[in-house]
């Protein structure tokens, strides 16, 4: 196995488990790197809810095989026998207690009781096919009956992150999804990062729509867009030149915000409309969203129906386009890799080239913020780790 991260690691014990000779390859000083960083250094390692309706992939069943075989309480079996303390944030989010080291000692304990050789800063200069695979690093060439692939994506490059995965997927001429960052915050155009620089900080729960998929969380207006997790999980389905649709009272309908209005209309007409707003969203997201929609400053009593009319879709369908996403430095994931019509759902392995095996982000397989992520990297690798 190439890439001792979640789905490495998972793959590489399930094939120790069965008696297999393995060998876990390492680039970087030390495993699980991605693994350390997640969910704020106590890693949100999977969700209760998962299932193949939260990845987002050019093949949607792909990953309904893998997910069916190891489910999210297969995986908290594992941390119940290691005896590691989690909870429940919001969501089905599952998170350790303590640390994020807590998963990854445990992985690595695994590895040890099921004879794993673990190999770390080891890098891989090579691959090639004859009788059996030829995996060539520095120090030694390797020979093996069966290669698995695992060096996930491009996102968090400071983690080691590389395309490797891609570059060997083509030197075996597999196809390849383009990829691009995901579940990453949306960068303004410069119009929008004037009209709200000074909104840096402020969080609102909001529903924000991208491609046809909506979520609601919070979102979180930055120094040059928006980010939060409903924006992050927007990016996931977002594609360049297309808009994003932000409702800022996600607990109104149009119609009852029409009539909130109008009530405030007769029974407050003296107040001012920023300030009526300021009860239910921040008040400097209030003051924004009045002068985008140029509600200004006088009282409701005083303002047309028209302007409160422009009000209310202001509030429920303000739509923007980003200039683009932050980029791989900041997102969670990479969408794309190598597709899955390339691959076996049951087992991972490639189609045209047996013995070599793809698992985890490199794949063209990308789940919501919340745990999916790892769930698949769970998934897949146990997959891979029953058949190589």
């Amino acid at each position: 196995m190439i890439g001792a991260g979640a789905a490495g690691m998972m793959c590489a014990i399930e094939a120790g488990r069965r008696g297999r000779r393995t060998i876990l390859l390492e680039h970087s000083p030390a495993v699980g790197r991605k693994i350390l960083i997640s969910g704020g250094g106590r890693c949100n390692f999977t969700n209760l809810g998962a299932g193949p309706k939260q990845y987002v992939s050019r093949n949607p069943d792909f990953c309904r095989s893998a997910l069916a075989r190891y489910t999210p309480q297969d995986f908290l079996r594992l941390i119940e026998k290691h005896r590691i303390p989690c909870h429940e944030k919001k969501l089905g989010q599952l998170f350790c207690d303590r640390s994020a080291r807590d998963i990854v000692e445990m992985l690595l304990a695994e590895c040890r009781e099921a004879g794993v050789e673990l190999k770390t800063g080891c890098r891989v200069e090579s691959v090639e096919q004859s009788e059996r695979f030829l995996i060539r690093t520095a120090e030694e060439t390797l020979p093996a009956e069966r290669l698995v692939i695992a060096t996930g994506g491009l996102s968090v490059p400071k983690t080691g992150a590389s395309d490797f995965g891609y570059r060997i997927a083509e030197q075996f001429g597999l196809r390849i999804v383009a990829q691009a960052p995901a579940l990453d915050g949306f960068v303004f155009q410069e119009g929008e990062r004037n009209r709200f620089r000074e909104l840096a900080g402020v969080s609102a729960d909001a529903i924000v729509t991208c491609g046809g998929a909506s979520f609601r969380e919070n979102i979180l207006f930055t120094h040059r867009g928006l980010s939060g997790p409903a924006s992050l999980q927007g990016s996931l389905y977002w594609k360049p030149g297309a808009s994003v649709i932000v409702n800022f009272l996600p607990g109104l309908g149009a119609d009852e915000l029409r009539a909130w209005l109008r009530t405030q209309k007769r029974e407050r007409p003296v107040a001012a409309i920023k300030n009526l707003l300021a009860e239910r969203i921040p008040r400097r997201l209030s003051e924004a969203l009045c002068d985008l929609a140029q509600a200004g400053t006088q009282p409701i009593g005083q303002t047309p129906e028209g302007t409160l009319e422009r009000l209310v879709r202001t509030l429920q369908a303000w739509s923007f386009v980003p200039e683009r996403t932050v980029g791989y430095q900041r997102a969670e994931v990479t969408v794309g890799g190598v597709d899955t019509d390339e691959l076996s759902s049951k087992t991972m392995e490639a189609k045209r080239v047996p013995g070599l095996y793809f698992i985890g982000e490199v794949v063209d397989v990308t789940g919501w913020l919340g745990g999916y992520n790892f769930q698949w990297a769970w998934a897949s690798g146990w997959a891979a780790g029953q058949a190589v």
